[in-house]
Protein backbone atom coordinates (compact mmCIF):
# COMPACT_ATOMS: atom_id res chain seq x y z
CA UNK A 1 0.00 0.00 0.00
CA UNK A 2 0.90 3.72 -0.59
CA UNK A 3 -0.72 7.18 -0.07
CA UNK A 4 -4.08 6.64 -1.48
CA UNK A 5 -7.26 9.03 -0.59
CA UNK A 6 -9.73 7.59 1.32
CA UNK A 7 -12.43 8.24 3.97
CA UNK A 8 -10.45 8.34 7.10
CA UNK A 9 -8.16 10.82 8.67
CA UNK A 10 -5.41 10.52 6.89
CA UNK A 11 -2.88 13.83 6.76
CA UNK A 12 -0.95 12.85 3.64
CA UNK A 13 1.29 14.05 1.19
CA UNK A 14 0.91 16.74 -0.51
CA UNK A 15 -1.98 17.61 0.13
CA UNK A 16 -3.53 18.16 3.44
CA UNK A 17 -6.51 15.25 4.29
CA UNK A 18 -9.56 17.11 6.07
CA UNK A 19 -10.66 15.03 9.05
CA UNK A 20 -12.94 12.61 8.88
CA UNK A 21 -14.78 10.61 11.64
CA UNK A 22 -12.85 7.17 11.82
CA UNK A 23 -14.82 3.85 12.94
CA UNK A 24 -14.09 -0.18 13.28
CA UNK A 25 -16.97 -3.01 13.46
CA UNK A 26 -17.69 -3.28 17.17
CA UNK A 27 -17.94 -6.31 18.76
CA UNK A 28 -20.13 -7.15 21.48
CA UNK A 29 -17.49 -8.12 24.22
CA UNK A 30 -15.61 -4.71 22.90
CA UNK A 31 -12.45 -6.92 21.17
CA UNK A 32 -11.19 -6.34 18.00
CA UNK A 33 -12.98 -8.55 14.96
CA UNK A 34 -10.90 -11.11 13.59
CA UNK A 35 -11.01 -10.30 10.04
CA UNK A 36 -8.70 -13.61 8.20
CA UNK A 37 -9.59 -17.01 8.39
CA UNK A 38 -11.93 -18.78 6.08
CA UNK A 39 -13.66 -17.59 3.15
CA UNK A 40 -16.33 -18.85 1.12
CA UNK A 41 -15.26 -21.62 -1.18
CA UNK A 42 -15.71 -25.45 -1.73
CA UNK A 43 -14.57 -26.14 1.57
CA UNK A 44 -10.88 -27.85 0.46
CA UNK A 45 -9.23 -24.92 -0.05
CA UNK A 46 -7.98 -26.39 -3.36
CA UNK A 47 -7.13 -24.59 -5.93
CA UNK A 48 -8.48 -25.05 -9.94
CA UNK A 49 -5.66 -26.68 -11.99
CA UNK A 50 -3.69 -24.13 -13.85
CA UNK A 51 -3.43 -24.77 -17.58
CA UNK A 52 0.12 -24.31 -18.79
CA UNK A 53 -0.11 -21.25 -20.23
CA UNK A 54 -1.52 -19.72 -16.75
CA UNK A 55 1.66 -21.25 -15.31
CA UNK A 56 3.89 -19.74 -17.65
CA UNK A 57 2.09 -16.25 -16.97
CA UNK A 58 2.49 -16.56 -12.99
CA UNK A 59 5.94 -17.32 -13.72
CA UNK A 60 6.82 -14.14 -15.95
CA UNK A 61 4.64 -12.00 -13.49
CA UNK A 62 7.57 -13.44 -10.97
CA UNK A 63 10.13 -12.58 -13.03
CA UNK A 64 8.33 -9.23 -13.58
CA UNK A 65 8.83 -8.53 -10.00
CA UNK A 66 12.27 -9.93 -9.56
CA UNK A 67 13.82 -8.26 -12.57
CA UNK A 68 13.49 -4.33 -11.54
CA UNK A 69 15.47 -5.41 -8.21
CA UNK A 70 18.07 -7.11 -9.87
CA UNK A 71 18.57 -3.96 -12.35
CA UNK A 72 18.91 -2.20 -9.39
CA UNK A 73 21.56 -4.02 -7.61
CA UNK A 74 23.26 -3.90 -11.59
CA UNK A 75 22.86 -0.11 -10.92
CA UNK A 76 24.79 -0.02 -7.60
CA UNK A 77 27.24 -2.31 -8.78
CA UNK A 78 27.76 -0.35 -12.05
CA UNK A 79 27.76 3.07 -9.93
CA UNK A 80 30.53 1.62 -7.07
CA UNK A 81 32.89 4.10 -6.63
CA UNK A 82 31.18 7.33 -7.91
CA UNK A 83 27.28 7.32 -7.39
CA UNK A 84 27.36 4.37 -4.85
CA UNK A 85 29.91 3.07 -1.94
CA UNK A 86 30.04 2.18 1.40
CA UNK A 87 28.42 4.55 2.82
CA UNK A 88 25.38 4.54 0.40
CA UNK A 89 25.01 0.88 1.22
CA UNK A 90 25.02 1.48 5.00
CA UNK A 91 22.70 3.79 4.89
CA UNK A 92 20.11 2.04 2.33
CA UNK A 93 19.97 -1.00 3.90
CA UNK A 94 19.37 0.41 7.69
CA UNK A 95 16.34 2.47 5.93
CA UNK A 96 15.28 -0.26 4.29
CA UNK A 97 15.24 -2.58 7.47
CA UNK A 98 13.94 0.02 9.67
CA UNK A 99 10.88 1.48 7.60
CA UNK A 100 10.21 -1.94 6.17
CA UNK A 101 10.15 -3.60 9.72
CA UNK A 102 7.96 -0.41 10.93
CA UNK A 103 5.41 -2.00 8.46
CA UNK A 104 6.20 -5.00 9.31
CA UNK A 105 6.04 -5.60 13.16
CA UNK A 106 4.30 -2.18 13.32
CA UNK A 107 1.36 -1.32 10.35
CA UNK A 108 0.80 -4.83 10.33
CA UNK A 109 1.45 -7.64 13.19
CA UNK A 110 0.58 -4.58 15.63
CA UNK A 111 -1.68 -2.12 14.51
CA UNK A 112 -3.96 -3.89 12.15
CA UNK A 113 -4.15 -7.64 14.06
CA UNK A 114 -3.09 -6.76 17.84
CA UNK A 115 -0.64 -9.66 17.26
CA UNK A 116 0.90 -8.86 20.57
CA UNK A 117 1.66 -5.57 22.95
CA UNK A 118 4.03 -3.61 23.69
CA UNK A 119 4.72 -0.12 25.45
CA UNK A 120 3.52 2.76 24.10
CA UNK A 121 7.13 4.22 23.05
CA UNK A 122 7.45 1.08 20.83
CA UNK A 123 4.30 1.38 19.20
CA UNK A 124 4.39 5.02 18.20
CA UNK A 125 8.23 4.13 17.15
CA UNK A 126 7.01 1.39 14.70
CA UNK A 127 4.20 3.79 13.62
CA UNK A 128 6.95 6.60 12.70
CA UNK A 129 8.77 4.37 10.86
CA UNK A 130 6.19 2.97 9.53
CA UNK A 131 5.00 5.90 8.28
CA UNK A 132 8.48 6.72 7.02
CA UNK A 133 7.86 3.88 4.13
CA UNK A 134 5.26 6.38 2.62
CA UNK A 135 2.22 3.38 1.76
CA UNK A 136 -0.03 5.90 3.88
CA UNK A 137 -1.09 6.71 7.33
CA UNK A 138 -1.56 3.62 10.10
CA UNK A 139 -5.11 3.91 10.46
CA UNK A 140 -5.49 4.03 5.97
CA UNK A 141 -3.45 1.45 6.17
CA UNK A 142 -4.66 -0.77 8.38
CA UNK A 143 -8.40 -0.30 7.47
CA UNK A 144 -7.75 -0.97 3.87
CA UNK A 145 -5.73 -4.18 5.35
CA UNK A 146 -8.46 -5.26 7.24
CA UNK A 147 -10.99 -4.84 4.26
CA UNK A 148 -8.52 -6.98 2.10
CA UNK A 149 -8.84 -9.81 5.16
CA UNK A 150 -12.41 -9.73 5.17
CA UNK A 151 -13.24 -9.82 1.85
CA UNK A 152 -9.81 -11.64 0.30
CA UNK A 153 -9.69 -12.82 -3.05
CA UNK A 154 -13.84 -12.09 -3.43
CA UNK A 155 -14.89 -8.90 -5.13
CA UNK A 156 -14.58 -6.35 -2.40
CA UNK A 157 -11.35 -7.21 -1.73
CA UNK A 158 -9.38 -4.14 -2.94
CA UNK A 159 -6.24 -5.44 -4.64
CA UNK A 160 -7.04 -9.14 -5.54
CA UNK A 161 -5.18 -10.50 -8.52
CA UNK A 162 -8.19 -12.61 -9.49
CA UNK A 163 -11.64 -10.74 -8.16
CA UNK A 164 -12.91 -6.70 -8.69
CA UNK A 165 -16.18 -5.21 -7.59
CA UNK A 166 -17.25 -5.96 -11.69
CA UNK A 167 -16.36 -9.96 -11.78
CA UNK A 168 -13.14 -11.26 -12.59
CA UNK A 169 -9.87 -9.92 -14.44
CA UNK A 170 -10.62 -12.48 -17.14
CA UNK A 171 -9.32 -15.84 -18.76
CA UNK A 172 -5.89 -16.90 -19.81
CA UNK A 173 -2.83 -14.83 -19.61
CA UNK A 174 -4.43 -11.40 -20.77
CA UNK A 175 -6.86 -12.09 -17.31
CA UNK A 176 -3.82 -13.21 -15.51
CA UNK A 177 -1.84 -10.04 -16.65
CA UNK A 178 -4.31 -7.43 -15.84
CA UNK A 179 -5.15 -9.56 -12.53
CA UNK A 180 -1.41 -8.86 -11.34
CA UNK A 181 -1.30 -5.30 -12.41
CA UNK A 182 -4.25 -4.41 -10.38
CA UNK A 183 -2.74 -6.48 -7.44
CA UNK A 184 0.91 -4.75 -7.64
CA UNK A 185 -0.03 -1.11 -8.32
CA UNK A 186 -3.04 -0.63 -10.17
CA UNK A 187 -5.54 -0.49 -7.25
CA UNK A 188 -3.98 2.65 -5.94
CA UNK A 189 -4.90 4.63 -8.81
CA UNK A 190 -9.00 3.41 -8.85
CA UNK A 191 -9.94 6.35 -6.97
CA UNK A 192 -11.04 6.95 -3.81
CA UNK A 193 -12.24 3.91 -1.29
CA UNK A 194 -15.35 4.51 0.93
CA UNK A 195 -16.65 3.14 4.19
CA UNK A 196 -12.85 2.55 5.39
CA UNK A 197 -14.00 4.05 8.65
CA UNK A 198 -15.78 0.84 10.51
CA UNK A 199 -12.69 -0.60 10.09
CA UNK A 200 -10.73 1.72 12.20
CA UNK A 201 -12.74 2.77 15.19
CA UNK A 202 -10.97 0.99 17.61
CA UNK A 203 -7.26 2.38 16.52
CA UNK A 204 -8.58 6.00 16.15
CA UNK A 205 -9.45 5.33 19.78
CA UNK A 206 -5.94 4.66 21.07
CA UNK A 207 -4.11 8.22 21.84
CA UNK A 208 -0.74 6.63 20.43
CA UNK A 209 -2.37 5.46 17.30
CA UNK A 210 -3.59 9.11 16.71
CA UNK A 211 -0.68 10.84 17.42
CA UNK A 212 1.29 8.31 14.74
CA UNK A 213 -1.54 9.51 11.99
CA UNK A 214 -1.02 13.04 12.97
CA UNK A 215 2.63 13.09 12.81
CA UNK A 216 2.82 10.94 9.58
CA UNK A 217 3.76 13.83 7.05
CA UNK A 218 6.57 15.03 9.36
CA UNK A 219 7.81 11.15 9.41
CA UNK A 220 7.54 11.25 5.62
CA UNK A 221 9.93 14.13 5.69
CA UNK A 222 12.06 12.88 8.36
CA UNK A 223 12.48 9.35 6.42
CA UNK A 224 14.15 11.58 3.56
CA UNK A 225 16.39 14.00 5.79
CA UNK A 226 17.57 11.57 8.15
CA UNK A 227 19.79 9.60 5.46
CA UNK A 228 20.47 12.72 3.54
CA UNK A 229 22.20 14.18 6.46
CA UNK A 230 23.76 10.75 7.47
CA UNK A 231 25.47 11.01 4.03
CA UNK A 232 26.50 14.52 4.56
CA UNK A 233 28.32 13.88 7.76
CA UNK A 234 29.94 10.29 7.14
CA UNK A 235 31.21 11.91 4.10
CA UNK A 236 31.88 15.53 5.11
CA UNK A 237 29.88 16.67 1.69
CA UNK A 238 27.07 17.99 0.21
CA UNK A 239 27.45 15.43 -2.73
CA UNK A 240 27.55 12.79 0.27
CA UNK A 241 23.86 14.07 1.70
CA UNK A 242 22.43 14.14 -1.90
CA UNK A 243 23.60 10.28 -2.23
CA UNK A 244 22.12 9.99 1.19
CA UNK A 245 18.82 11.47 0.14
CA UNK A 246 19.18 9.49 -3.17
CA UNK A 247 19.95 5.92 -1.86
CA UNK A 248 18.68 6.25 1.47
CA UNK A 249 15.25 7.92 0.41
CA UNK A 250 14.33 7.47 -2.54
CA UNK A 251 15.40 4.28 -3.66
CA UNK A 252 14.95 2.90 -0.36
CA UNK A 253 11.20 4.01 -0.77
CA UNK A 254 11.05 2.44 -4.25
CA UNK A 255 12.36 -0.89 -3.00
CA UNK A 256 10.17 -1.14 -0.02
CA UNK A 257 6.87 -0.44 -1.72
CA UNK A 258 7.25 -2.99 -4.78
CA UNK A 259 8.28 -5.59 -2.17
CA UNK A 260 5.43 -4.80 -0.11
CA UNK A 261 3.12 -4.97 -3.60
CA UNK A 262 4.24 -8.30 -4.13
CA UNK A 263 2.29 -9.82 -1.17
CA UNK A 264 -0.77 -8.32 -3.24
CA UNK A 265 0.49 -9.69 -6.10
CA UNK A 266 2.99 -12.91 -6.12
CA UNK A 267 2.17 -14.05 -2.70
CA UNK A 268 -1.60 -14.38 -4.52
CA UNK A 269 -0.54 -16.15 -7.16
CA UNK A 270 2.76 -18.23 -7.24
CA UNK A 271 3.56 -20.11 -4.13
CA UNK A 272 2.78 -23.13 -1.89
CA UNK A 273 -0.57 -23.49 -0.21
CA UNK A 274 -0.10 -25.40 3.70
CA UNK A 275 -3.36 -24.39 4.79
CA UNK A 276 -7.38 -24.61 4.34
CA UNK A 277 -8.07 -20.69 4.00
CA UNK A 278 -10.79 -20.20 1.15
CA UNK A 279 -8.49 -17.25 -0.88
CA UNK A 280 -5.45 -17.58 -3.15
CA UNK A 281 -3.20 -16.79 -0.79
CA UNK A 282 0.48 -18.03 -0.96
CA UNK A 283 3.40 -18.80 0.89
CA UNK A 284 6.88 -17.72 -1.27
CA UNK A 285 10.01 -18.23 0.35
CA UNK A 286 11.90 -15.60 -1.63
CA UNK A 287 9.07 -12.25 -1.04
CA UNK A 288 9.41 -13.85 2.44
CA UNK A 289 13.05 -13.07 2.86
CA UNK A 290 12.67 -9.86 1.06
CA UNK A 291 9.55 -8.59 3.42
CA UNK A 292 11.02 -10.15 6.81
CA UNK A 293 8.66 -12.69 6.75
CA UNK A 294 5.41 -11.11 5.39
CA UNK A 295 5.40 -13.53 2.24
CA UNK A 296 4.23 -16.91 4.28
CA UNK A 297 1.19 -15.28 3.27
CA UNK A 298 -0.65 -18.49 3.39
CA UNK A 299 0.42 -19.10 6.83
CA UNK A 300 -0.67 -15.71 7.83
CA UNK A 301 -4.08 -15.84 5.96
CA UNK A 302 -4.49 -18.98 7.95
CA UNK A 303 -3.64 -17.31 11.29
CA UNK A 304 -4.13 -13.64 10.77
CA UNK A 305 -3.82 -12.49 14.44
CA UNK A 306 -0.84 -14.64 14.68
CA UNK A 307 2.47 -12.83 15.88
CA UNK A 308 4.45 -15.65 13.81
CA UNK A 309 3.80 -15.98 9.91
CA UNK A 310 6.88 -18.62 9.58
CA UNK A 311 5.47 -21.73 11.24
CA UNK A 312 7.92 -24.22 10.25
CA UNK A 313 11.50 -23.76 11.61
CA UNK A 314 12.90 -22.91 8.22
CA UNK A 315 10.40 -20.24 7.66
CA UNK A 316 12.83 -17.27 8.23
CA UNK A 317 10.36 -14.91 10.03
CA UNK A 318 12.87 -11.34 10.79
CA UNK A 319 9.62 -9.77 11.97
CA UNK A 320 8.73 -12.42 14.74
CA UNK A 321 12.47 -12.63 15.57
CA UNK A 322 12.39 -8.41 16.71
CA UNK A 323 8.55 -10.05 18.27
CA UNK A 324 10.18 -12.55 20.15
CA UNK A 325 13.56 -10.23 21.17
CA UNK A 326 11.43 -7.93 22.69
CA UNK A 327 9.20 -10.08 24.46
CA UNK A 328 12.35 -12.18 25.70
CA UNK A 329 13.48 -8.58 27.31
CA UNK A 330 9.74 -7.35 29.15
CA UNK A 331 9.48 -4.88 26.22
CA UNK A 332 6.25 -7.13 24.50
CA UNK A 333 3.43 -9.55 25.78
CA UNK A 334 0.37 -11.08 24.97
CA UNK A 335 1.98 -12.38 21.92
CA UNK A 336 0.05 -14.78 20.20
CA UNK A 337 0.95 -17.68 17.86
CA UNK A 338 -1.14 -20.46 17.60
CA UNK A 339 -1.15 -23.68 19.29
CA UNK A 340 -0.49 -27.26 17.61
CA UNK A 341 -3.41 -28.52 17.21
CA UNK A 342 -4.93 -25.52 15.13
CA UNK A 343 -2.09 -25.43 13.19
CA UNK A 344 -2.46 -29.03 11.95
CA UNK A 345 -6.48 -29.21 12.31
CA UNK A 346 -5.83 -26.07 9.12
CA UNK A 347 -3.58 -27.84 6.85
CA UNK A 348 -4.67 -28.93 3.43
CA UNK A 349 -5.97 -32.60 3.57
CA UNK A 350 -6.41 -32.43 7.45
CA UNK A 351 -10.31 -32.81 6.81
CA UNK A 352 -9.60 -36.01 4.49
CA UNK A 353 -7.70 -37.28 7.11
CA UNK A 354 -9.87 -36.80 10.17
CA UNK A 355 -12.33 -38.26 7.86
CA UNK A 356 -10.78 -41.70 6.60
Amino acid sequence: MMLHPTSVTAPSLPVPAQPVEVEVMALPDGGVPDLGGEQAGDGTGAAAPLSPAERRVRLLNLIAVITPMVGLGAAMWLAWGSAFNWTQAVIFVVMVEATALGVTAGYHRLFTHRAFATAGWIKYALGALGSMSVQGTVLEWCAIHRVHHQHSDDHDDPHSPHSHEHGSWGEGMAGLVRGFWHAHTGWLFRGRQRGLGKYARDLSSDPVTRAVNRDFRWWVYAGLVIPAVAGGVLEGTWWGAYMGFLWGGLVRILFVHHVTWSINSVCHLWGTRAFRTGDESRNNAFIGVLTLGEGWHNNHHAFPTSARHGLAWWQLDVTYGFIRGLEMVGLAWNVRRPDVGRVEAKRVGAASKAAE
